[in-house]
């Protein structure tokens, strides 16, 4: 299969800490056409020297800076813009990816003639230890993404040939969800891959862990950023938070 560049976006806001390891599993893949394109979003640690480091061992590397903090969503977008691959994949400044992650992933998107995909991931803390293990479904429609966000960012890949260039909303949080919302709505269903590419980095006093605050976020992006009416907002939400306590019970 004819290889095509892939354009890797991650955001870094004070990631010394875990970016290194990030970077090194981007450059130890076996598909090798790719970008990646970190836009840094107003550090104030060494997030820039360490990715400045691997710029210079690393032509595919490219860094943009900004001068003021304002969010993923913005940091990601400014990447986008930037970007020249047939193909946006995401990745988080301390998050991980397999060696074949995007092999894998690009040539299931060829054989099954599909514009946007995701798979598997595991979960762990901010030591590397194995908390636990999502399985994505292997069908997903719009109207099923709309209950629950089930595609974690660092899996996802979609084909700007055929989508275009499409951006994230600049809310601070649930853009993502927003941004596959947004695809799905478009191509209506797509499959992913059952298997775990990648390792997702759970922090302490991240967002996710704050249930009532998730709430909020859920109800923000059916109400203000998919624009759906009064009625089926509060049906999707009860559905949403139903979702997620059989999830973790």
């Amino acid at each position: 299969m004819a290889k095509e560049l892939v354009s890797i976006i991650l955001p870094a806001f004070n990631s010394s800490k875990f970016i290194d390891s990030t970077i090194e599993s981007v450059r130890n893949q076996t598909y090798k056409y790719w970008e990646l394109l970190i836009t840094d979003d107003g550090s104030t640690d060494n997030t820039a020297k360490i990715i400045n480091k691997h710029q210079k061992e690393d032509s595919r590397i490219k860094l943009f800076i900004l001068k003021v903090n304002s969010g993923a969503g913005v940091a990601r977008n400014n990447s986008i813009k930037m970007a020249n691959g047939k193909y946006i994949a995401f990745c988080d400044s301390d998050d991980l990816w397999l060696p074949h992650k995007l092999k894998k992933q690009i040539d299931f998107m060829k054989i099954n003639n599909l514009f946007f995909t995701y798979s598997g991931f595991e979960i762990i803390d901010e030591n590397d230890v194995f908390i636990s293990k999502v399985t994505s479904p292997t069908y997903l429609t719009y109207k099923s993404l709309l209950k629950s966000n089930k595609i974690g960012c660092l899996t996802a890949i979609y084909d700007t040939h055929y989508l275009g260039k499409l951006y994230m909303s600049n809310i601070r949080n649930r853009q993502d969800w927003v941004l596959w919302l947004t695809i799905l709505k478009k191509i209506k269903a797509t499959k992913g891959l059952k298997e775990s590419l990648a390792l997702y980095r759970k922090r302490k006093g991240s967002i996710s862990r704050n249930k009532f605050r998730m709430i909020g976020y859920h109800w923000f992006v059916y109400r203000h950023e998919m624009k759906i009416n009064l009625y089926k907002s509060v049906v999707l939400l009860f559905q949403n938070i139903i979702y997620h306590i059989k999830k973790n019970g």
